[in-house]
């Protein structure tokens, strides 16, 4: 299921996302960020997590850097080298 989102996401930015032009207020732009957010937390969180952003998206939006939070495993590894960083 992940791959149909990902080819069809691509061709959305190849084909209909340049005919808007720079109009989104969020970087990475909303498909880039549904891209990114399909390819490292699947297709079931990525979806969820496209939405919301473009649910968050409209003219009274601040905008700004908003990128795709990390994964749990990331979090962890982080978190984890932080404590023997400091434990040293």
């Amino acid at each position: 299921m992940k791959y149909p989102i990902i080819w069809f996401l691509k061709a959305y930015r190849f084909a209909i996302s340049p005919l808007y032009g720079q109009v989104c207020r969020y970087h990475p732009t909303c498909s880039a960020y549904a891209l990114q957010a399909v390819e490292t937390h699947g297709a079931i969180r990525g979806v969820y997590l496209a939405a919301r952003r473009v649910m968050r998206c409209h003219p009274w939006a601040a905008g700004g850097y908003d990128p795709v939070p990390q994964t749990h495993s990331l979090k962890n590894v982080n978190q984890h080298r932080g404590e023997q960083c400091s434990a040293s």
